[in-house]
């Protein structure tokens, strides 16, 4: 039979304990509503595309719920490594500068467009990756909400918004290189000088204007596509 002490004891370790799980329940609540508070006011409530770094006080108020904004922050990590940086190096060596380089640029042309297949499939890996670590973080009611939005705004828009400028990419290069072939090809029918063509065959005319009316509107999609990525990163 247990003694009153043994059993005064027992019941001190069971309240001891009860206590313990109050207190880390207690800390898990203080570590989400941080959390919370972080994404509304640094996240959701600024105009356009921010994802700040936080402070290594405000990571460690965060307590386990850090990692589910390491989610985010590797995303836009290797978006830049992989994808953004990459596209600029891209988009200068595939440059428009004048039709007379276009045929001695081929080769740079080709190179630009081939690159873009490597962007595509970069993106494609850091959205499904970032999608997947998403898809298996388990939240509250009240921080799934609010992480999702920023999850959207951080991740998902950026990603599908970026997405749209390769297909114009595309057509673009392809114009490019098929006035390029176009100008070798008539090369002993058409002078460039400078900005100034001159064509003696007319056919040949009508046919390079067509070609050049069409590299026009492709280039008019490329900007639409970047001032909707502008709109994304600066916000309206």
């Amino acid at each position: 039979m247990r003694t009153f002490i043994q059993r005064l004891g027992a019941m001190t370790l069971l309240v001891a304990f009860s206590l313990a799980l109050v207190a880390c329940g207690n800390k898990e609540a203080e570590q989400r509503k941080a959390f919370i508070s972080f994404l509304q006011t640094r996240v959701l409530d600024k105009p356009g595309l921010r994802v700040p770094v936080p402070t290594a006080e405000e990571k460690a108020s965060f307590g386990d719920y850090a990692q589910h904004y390491a989610v985010i922050t590797d995303f836009n990590e290797g978006m830049n490594k992989s994808v953004s940086q990459p596209m600029t190096q891209i988009m200068a060596k595939g440059a428009l500068r004048s039709i007379a380089d276009l045929p001695a640029r081929r080769d740079d042309l080709k190179a630009a467009k081939d690159g873009l297949t490597g962007l595509r499939t970069a993106l494609d890996q850091q959205s499904a990756k970032a999608d997947a670590a998403h898809a298996q973080l388990k939240q509250p009611d009240d921080l799934k909400q609010v992480y999702d939005k920023a999850f959207e705004k951080t991740v998902t828009t950026p990603s599908a918004t970026f997405k749209e400028v390769f297909p114009a990419l595309d057509k673009v290069f392809d114009s490019a290189l098929a006035i390029g072939d176009f100008l070798e090809k008539n090369k002993s029918k058409i002078q460039i000088s400078g900005s100034s063509v001159a064509v003696t065959d007319p056919a040949v005319q009508a046919e390079l204007n067509k070609m050049l009316q069409q590299l026009n509107g492709q280039s008019a999609a490329i900007n639409a596509a970047q001032q909707k990525m502008q709109a994304v990163v600066r916000g309206g």
